[in-house]
C-alpha cells in the first residue's frame, strides 16, 4: 500500500514512517500543505490524518478531500477522548480512527482492516477475467493469447482508480480531479481516448459508460 501520513510530531512521525515502511511506501506531512504537495504527485491507498496539526487540520483537510470527489480511505489519529471529536471526524469522511498514544500494532491492525475492507490488493498482478492479467508494477496487460501491452502512465492511472472503485458510478469530474494536476486538465476527448484504449486491451465489456454521468468498473 502507498500511505500519506499527515502527522506533526516528528518524533512520532519518524517512529510511525519507520515502522510502516517495513511493509509499505510511506510518505510524511508535516501539514496540510506538505500533505496536498504530496497528493498533487501521487495517488495513495490510504490516508493517516492527524486532527491537530498547525494551519488547516486534519479534518478539515479531509472534508476537503471528500468535496473534492476524494475517497480514499482514512483513518484519523485524535488525542481527544470525547465521543464529538470522534464523531466530527466521521462527518468529516473518516473510516476509522486511532487514540494517542497507540501501540504499533494496533495501527498495524487497523491498517489491515483497511485493506481487507476496500478490497486493496497489494499483489502485483491482478486477475482482469477473459485470461487477462494486470502487472501493476510493469503497468502491462497481458492477453489469455500471452501478447502483452504496456499502458501509459495515465492509462495505468485510469485502470487503477477504477480497480480500486469497482461496480460504482464515477463522474468524468472525479476522474479528472483524482488523477490530473490542476495546470494539466484533460479534454473530454483525451479523457474517451484514454478509456477507449483501455477497453481495447481490458474489455469493452469491462468499463460501461453512463451517458451524462461518468463509468463503471465492473
Amino acid at each position: 500500500m502507498r500511505i500519506l501520513l499527515m502527522e506533526d510530531d516528528p518524533v512520532l512521525a519518524d517512529i510511525v514512517t519507520e515502522h510502516l515502511r517495513m511493509e509499505h511506501e510511506v510518505d510524511h506531512a508535516f501539514d496540510a500543505n506538505d500533505a496536498n504537495t504530496c497528493m498533487q504527485t501521487h495517488r495513495y491507498d490510504l490516508y493517516i490524518f492527524d486532527i491537530n496539526v498547525p494551519g488547516q487540520n486534519g479534518l478539515s483537510l479531509l472534508r476537503e478531500r471528500r468535496g473534492f470527489h476524494d475517497t480514499t480511505p482514512t483513518i484519523v489519529v485524535t488525542a481527544y477522548e470525547d465521543t464529538a471529536h470522534l464523531t466530527a471526524g466521521f462527518d468529516a469522511g473518516a473510516h476509522d480512527y486511532i487514540k494517542k498514544p497507540f501501540a504499533l500494532e494496533e495501527l498495524d491492525a487497523r491498517i489491515e482492516n483497511t485493506r481487507r475492507l476496500f478490497g486493496i490488493d497489494t499483489d502485483e498482478t491482478v486477475d482482469l477475467g477473459g485470461g487477462r492479467q494486470y502487472d501493476t508494477q510493469t503497468r502491462t496487460v497481458r492477453t489469455a493469447q500471452g501478447e502483452s501491452e504496456t499502458l501509459s502512465p495515465k492509462e495505468a492511472a485510469l485502470l487503477d482508480y477504477f480497480l480500486a472503485h469497482p461496480h460504482r458510478t464515477i463522474s468524468t469530474e472525479e476522474l479528472v480531479q483524482n488523477l490530473w494536476d490542476f495546470d494539466s486538465l484533460p479534454s473530454d476527448a483525451t479523457l474517451r481516448s484514454h478509456i477507449r484504449r483501455l477497453r481495447e486491451l481490458i474489455g469493452r465489456e469491462k468499463i460501461t459508460t453512463l451517458r451524462g454521468v461518468g463509468y463503471r468498473y465492473e
